[in-house]
């Protein structure tokens, strides 16, 4: 099962994901889904290093990347009781060209 992580309000969520593919040949999105509720995007930071992110959650969001470990961090500032969720990292599609 999912590790559990409890935030104190107002604080920081700071979560990692280890991933078995090249964080600079694909993307890496964000996800969550609170208990009862639709799954949400949240956020991507793409293979060449750029991001995008949900207007729900811009500007409290960050996502940053370690390309030697093949490493996503998510960030979430000032967490309130809505926030509580199970996120979900997911590597983003393989297009053939």
């Amino acid at each position: 099962s999912p590790a559990s992580l409890t935030v104190q309000p107002d604080q920081a969520l700071s979560i990692s994901c280890q991933v078995s593919y090249s964080v600079t040949s694909y993307g890496t999105h964000w996800a969550r889904q609170p208990a009862g509720k639709a799954l949400e995007w949240m956020g991507v930071i793409w293979n060449g290093g750029g991001t995008a992110y949900a207007n729900s959650v811009q500007g409290r969001i960050g996502i940053t990347r370690d390309t030697s470990k093949n490493i996503v961090n998510l960030r979430l500032s000032s967490m309130r009781p809505e926030d509580s969720a199970v996120y979900y990292c997911a590597r983003d599609s393989q297009w053939l060209m």
